[in-house]
């Protein structure tokens, strides 16, 4: 597992609070690999889930630390989303 990967399973997991996530999703962090977020919390991994957000390792550090939007990332074509929308406008709620 990459230190890239490493370190954002330690801040999602910060920024969630310990909390789980209601559904499931994944990351993918392009050229580091992925991490799930569901209901059991956040581990790097690369499961099925009901929806995918994939981005470079900047968007996705700039949407951890909120210098990004997650909806602003998207909007742009920073990140893309493959799946379950309503479940990506849930977890941006989250990160935000």
């Amino acid at each position: 597992m990459s230190d890239v990967v490493t370190a954002a399973v330690e801040a999602l997991s910060a920024k969630m609070g310990g909390e789980g996530f209601d559904g499931s999703a994944k990351f993918v962090i392009e050229g580091e690999g992925s991490i799930v977020i569901d209901s059991d919390g956040v581990r790097a991994a690369d499961d099925e889930t009901t929806v995918t957000l994939t981005a470079e390792q900047d968007t996705f550090e700039a949407i951890l630390s909120g210098e990004l939007n997650p909806t602003a990332a998207f909007m742009s074509g920073k990140l893309t989303i493959d799946g379950d929308m309503g479940a990506a406008m849930q977890l941006a709620s989250v990160l935000a």
